[in-house]
């Protein structure tokens, strides 16, 4: 699996340690991290939250990632950004107890995160157990096991849900503000790592047509 990260700009200094953190849960289960930044807070591409929403549906829905991490101060505005867009199902997650039901119960495509809101001593142990129970065995199981039926028959809903009530990413992406988009994609690993990635051949070329 190709996991994305992405931090917004007031929180691109929890990116190292989310970052480190991910790749130790994850890459010894055979899934890679794309690390798209922000890096530092001192960075050139100042990405805020609504951008890493639009970010995490040219990801997923070009299938250049089949997960992605990210978040902001309190977690609230990159999952409200992350759901307006078409391809996303995210959750917002706090504790290892969320990571693991909304895997299991949700199976969605995307976590936000609080980088800010009790993100103080011990934080990167709690980081570490919502990346082992969110990604702990196959995704969608169900929990409890007498609820599995409807909970994957809602999940199925849903997904057919979020076909009606978004229009597709290339229409979302030349409607768009283009120096807002512009800023989102400009970023020093997006073209390396997207375009290794992308398995939208149409939504590619726009968006070199933007870049250029």
């Amino acid at each position: 699996m190709k996991i994305a990260l992405i931090n917004e700009n007031s929180q691109a200094a929890k990116n190292e340690i989310a970052y480190n953190t991910l790749k130790k849960v994850v890459e010894p289960k055979g899934h890679t991290v794309y690390n798209y930044g922000m890096y530092t807070p001192e960075d050139d591409t100042q990405l805020t939250y609504v951008m890493a929403g639009l970010l995490s549906s040219i990801l997923l829905e070009t299938k250049a990632a089949d997960f992605v991490v990210t978040g902001c101060g309190t977690g609230e505005g990159a999952v409200m950004a992350a759901n307006a867009f078409p391809g996303v199902l995210c959750g917002h997650i706090v504790d290892p107890a969320d990571g693991f039901l909304f895997a299991q119960i949700n199976d969605g495509n995307a976590i936000s995160l609080a980088f800010a809101k009790g993100f103080g001593w011990g934080a990167e142990l709690n980081l570490e157990y919502i990346f082992e129970k969110l990604f702990q065995g196959e995704k969608g199981q169900g929990y409890p096991k007498e609820r599995v039926e409807p909970q994957q028959r809602n999940k199925k809903i849903l997904d057919e849900v979020k076909k009606v009530t978004h229009v597709d990413l290339l229409t979302i992406l030349k409607n768009i503000d283009q120096e807002f988009l512009k800023t989102a994609i400009s970023g020093p690993k997006f073209q390396e790592y997207f375009f290794a990635n992308c398995q939208d051949q149409e939504v590619a070329d726009y968006l070199k047509s933007v870049l250029n």
